[in-house]
């Protein structure tokens, strides 16, 4: 049973992820093929639990005609994006907690999330999914660079040795799917063109696409 805990609201928690996130194993790898996938006309960008805005200054490289919403709940990710973007205004930041529904936003050409979505309960996942689906124009992409389940506890465990985490150490707040799920969530949706398109241990990058005929 995924456990209640978020500890995202905590200050310490938000500080301590941002000093570990550049050393996130094979991370880079995972950033560079989710910017393959963007559309090269992209003009609107939505990217859930921006965190510092790490994934937004990549997307920026790739889409530097782009226009940015930044959804994050925590006060000091907050800050962190309004202190790297808060003179781009290309770039929106919005507090939003992402275990509720979506705020109205407008539609994106594509929807992008780094290592966020895992937080949240799994009937919760699925409804985002959806509102994503939703918020995408035609022939828009959804991009997640997610923390997803192993299939053992010994994968699992093996995992957490790469990131020098021992098991007690493990980050409570953490809902893990399979990728297997969350991909047969994405077709049922509605989703084109789904896939795994990387992954290393838990680590992967699942996307789709709102193509013309299923975006009735």
């Amino acid at each position: 049973m995924p456990s209640d805990v978020n500890l995202w609201s905590s200050r310490e928690h938000a500080m301590d992820y941002l000093r570990r996130a550049d050393s996130i194993p094979h991370r880079v790898e995972g950033e560079a093929t989710l910017l393959e996938f963007l559309p090269a006309r992209a003009t609107r960008i939505l990217d859930l639990g921006s965190g510092a805005g790490r994934l937004i200054a990549l997307v920026k490289s790739a889409c530097p005609a782009a226009r940015f919403v930044a959804l994050d709940f925590s006060s000091t990710m907050i800050q962190a994006l309004r202190q790297n973007f808060g003179k781009d205004a290309a770039v929106s930041v919005i507090r939003h907690d992402l275990s509720n529904p979506l705020p109205e936003l407008g539609s994106f050409d594509a929807v992008v999330s780094s290592f966020a979505i895992h937080h949240l309960h799994h009937q919760r996942k699925r409804e985002l999914y959806a509102e994503i689906f939703r918020a995408l124009a035609c022939e828009g992409v959804f991009l997640n660079l997610e923390h997803v389940s192993s299939p053992t506890e010994y994968l699992h465990r093996e995992f957490l040795k790469k990131l020098h985490i021992l098991p007690e150490e493990e980050d409570p707040s953490n809902k893990l799917l399979h990728p297997e799920t969350q991909i047969a969530w994405l077709r049922e949706i509605g989703f084109s063109h789904v896939d795994c398109h990387w992954k290393w241990r838990e680590l992967a990058l699942l996307g789709g696409k709102k193509s013309g005929t299923q975006a009735t």
